[in-house]
């Protein structure tokens, strides 16, 4: 093959449909018409010699050739958007843009004060949008870029379209109130089993890492009520003393902190860690705004002190 030859703009053009497999979509995005769309498609199958997609009921299948050609390309194109992003936006941090992000209180009370003092600093016409992930990965709002960015700790299975970055690891304690009337200077198994539970759980489930710990060991706890924030532990126990909860460490101390009738407890059962992510879609992952920005995050969320 002779680069001499090639139509570059095809590469982009295969790109764009593999990713939307619907060529209304994709000729949306390229600012074309579909009939256009269609001749440079043609010209691209007589190129590879494969019709590389299908029509389908409900768009474009991709053949074999197809997704072979699209482990390259995917990592050809970031690398050519990043060069021209540089040459062509060279003080990117001067834009006036919307940054979208779905995740959960918790990125709010630790990392969002953080972040908006660095924009304030460094990208002033920098805004956030903070969307709740409400338990599942926001899939289609980062195929159709109402997401940029979706942090939590339960994504899982993520289609080829997409990537993402671990940004951390959050460890459990236990917050109760200094009037618990089942715990004393420390907190033990038996103690732990007689109190009620408050479960935070941002999909709804009650059951938790918690509980299948305590299956192993043949107990069980009773839980009272679940809750999607990570605020509002601290305000129902100190209004029922009974009640506990498990939480990140870093929730746990600032509740403490906020409450001074709250203890905080290593907890008596093994509670496995939980591995944040950060996740985008390949649209988004060599734009140098989104880059910086998850960079920031992935940077101080490492670094972020539990205690």
């Amino acid at each position: 093959m002779n680069i001499f030859r090639r139509d570059l703009n095809l590469l982009l053009l295969f790109h764009v449909l593999y990713q939307e497999r619907n060529a209304s979509h994709a000729a949306k995005l390229l600012s074309i018409s579909q009939p256009a769309l269609s001749h440079k498609l043609n010209k691209l199958r007589d190129e590879w010699r494969d019709p590389l997609f299908i029509k389908a009921p409900r768009g474009l299948t991709p053949t074999p050739k197809a997704h072979e050609l699209a482990k390259e390309v995917s990592e050809l194109m970031p690398n050519l958007e990043a060069f021209y992003a540089t040459q062509i936006e060279p003080d990117f941090r001067q834009r006036n843009d919307k940054i979208v992000i779905y995740t959960h209180d918790y990125f709010e009370m630790c990392s969002l004060a953080h972040l908006l003092k660095i924009m304030r600093e460094q990208a002033p016409n920098v805004r956030f949008v903070i969307r709740n992930t409400r338990g599942e990965l926001p899939r289609a709002e980062l195929e159709n870029g109402q997401c940029d960015l979706a942090i939590a700790g339960f994504y899982t299975s993520l289609p080829d379209t997409m990537r993402q970055q671990f940004i951390g690891d959050r460890h459990y304690l236990v917050l109760a109130s200094k009037d618990n009337p089942f715990i004393t200077d420390t907190l033990d198994l038996d103690a732990y089993l007689m109190c009620e539970h408050l479960v935070i759980s941002v999909s709804g489930d009650l059951i938790g890492d918690v509980d299948l710990e305590l299956e192993k060991l043949g107990k069980k706890r009773n839980v009272v009520a679940g809750v999607s924030s990570h605020l509002a532990p601290a305000h129902i126990i100190n209004e029922n003393p009974q009640i506990i909860t498990s939480c990140f460490e870093s929730v746990a101390i600032t509740a403490q902190r906020n409450h001074p009738d709250l203890r905080v407890y290593t907890p008596p059962v093994s509670i496995p860690s939980v591995r944040l992510t950060q996740v985008w879609h390949e649209r988004t992952h060599a734009d140098p705004l989104r880059r910086w920005v998850r960079q920031l995050i992935q940077e101080f969320t490492l670094n972020y002190p539990e205690k």
